[in-house]
């Protein structure tokens, strides 16, 4: 009970916050007001607005905002979002874009579990649908899943992805973007020993946590300066009676929101600093920088607490993975048993996240790859953010993923891997 008093208490200062916000702005913006300016009450709506927005935003799940596609035959064709496979913890989906061909490539991206919704992809998405069938993992609030539905944890994520490479077929080319890279990586494993003729055509690993000791930072060596019994005491709750999931033991998102700011408080800090005095000037817009960003930034959502948990003891403090040693439902995934899928690592020279060598560390485990089948890049000047989104990825990344995907969309490579000096 005490758990969810605790949930519940976070949910009524996000929302007394909200409220403040709205009160002010309404308060200041009042029309008798206008009548004898006053920069007071124009520094208070301006606060009130980003306020209100900013304590809004954390609780709504963000649009994807792909509605039409313009295609070589220059019209516009309208992009329809289609559940491929419908499940508790998360959903397979597919941006279908009305009348055009089906494109010769099928993509599927393995969205991070890792407080944000898969539409943190969506600049991902858009560069790939260009050319490519695109679908990816949409995984769901914990806070909305009824407890009856059971657990999730590192495992059962594992056969989701699975499940989801098997309903997409053996000519799938699949792309996993930071947390989930070294589970994508078991997922392929656990095919390639199990229904080696579902196993997809390509793995793209992009900045995950393959060897998180490889080359530590503040994130990947978080696990080794915590105990488990600190984890699940500072922060599991019990969701509240607000949600169908109310008494699921969650890491709850505005604790993880919390965690991510205060990584980076001053900067963020003054993002919100300039933002009210671009209000006050009249130079924001629903859709500026700032607002596009922070609209999804901020939205966040609860993870069960055995997926946090098994993938800090499993993933960071045990190096399952990396080790090799790695089990579902009892049974040891052997990643040296992939010796059909062509295998891609991408890191970012800058990433503080997950830095370069983490990822890289997926080459050396794959044991049954010839050198061939194996390549890795790391693009010099990019962050964590950059090496799927922005214009590292758009410009320098996505061709190279593109291009070796069809350099082994036969099965066999046709090229050597395209190791550049740094990722040596």
């Amino acid at each position: 009970m005490r758990y969810m008093a605790t949930y519940d208490l976070m949910e009524s200062m996000r929302n007394t916050n909200q409220w403040l916000g709205a009160s002010a702005l309404s308060f200041a913006s009042y029309p008798l007001f206008s009548m004898v300016p006053n920069p007071a009450l124009q520094w208070m709506a301006a606060w009130g607005e980003v306020t209100e927005r900013t304590f809004q935003r954390m609780v709504a799940k963000p649009d994807w905002g792909i509605r039409t596609f313009t295609c070589e035959d220059g019209k516009d064709h309208l992009v329809d979002i289609e559940t491929v496979v419908e499940r508790p913890f998360g959903d397979l989906i597919h941006f279908n874009v009305a009348g055009r061909e089906e494109q010769p490539r099928k993509v599927l991206l393995v969205a991070p579990m890792s407080g944000h919704y898969a539409t943190l992809l969506r600049s991902t998405v858009k560069s790939l649908i260009v050319n490519n069938e695109v679908y990816i993992t949409d995984w769901h609030n914990a806070r909305d899943i009824p407890v009856s539905e059971g657990k999730f944890d590192v495992e059962d994520y594992t056969l989701y992805l699975v499940d989801f490479m098997k309903e997409l077929g053996p000519d799938t080319h699949v792309i996993a973007v930071c947390q989930p890279a070294p589970l994508t990586l078991a997922a392929t494993a656990y095919l390639a020993e199990e229904e080696p003729d579902a196993q997809p055509r390509t793995l793209t690993l992009i900045g995950g946590p393959i060897d998180p000791d490889a080359t530590p930072t503040d994130v990947t060596d978080f696990g080794n300066r915590v105990t488990m019994g600190q984890l699940e005491e500072m922060m599991i709750q019990r969701v509240g009676f607000k949600y169908k999931g109310v008494g699921r033991m969650v890491y709850p998102g505005l604790l993880q929101l919390a965690s991510f700011m205060s990584m980076n408080a001053d900067r963020h800090s003054k993002a919100f600093q300039d933002q009210i005095s671009r209000v006050v000037r009249g130079e924001a817009s629903d859709n500026d920088a700032h607002n596009r960003f922070y609209d999804e930034y901020l939205a966040v959502m609860d993870m069960t607490a055995e997926f946090y948990l098994s993938t800090v003891e499993r993933v960071f403090k045990n190096r399952e993975i990396a080790r090799n040693v790695f089990t579902v439902n009892g049974k040891k995934v052997d990643i040296g048993k992939i010796t059909k899928v062509a295998v891609k690592t991408v890191e970012g020279a800058n990433d503080d996240i997950s830095a370069p060598g983490q990822c890289v560390a997926a080459l050396g485990l794959c044991t049954g790859l010839p050198d061939s089948m194996k390549a890795s890049h790391v693009e010099p000047g990019a962050g964590h953010y950059g090496i799927f989104a922005g214009k590292s990825w758009r410009n320098n990344i996505r061709p190279l993923v593109l291009d070796f995907m069809n350099a082994n969309s036969g099965g066999t490579a046709k090229k050597p891997a395209n190791k550049n000096a740094a990722a040596r």
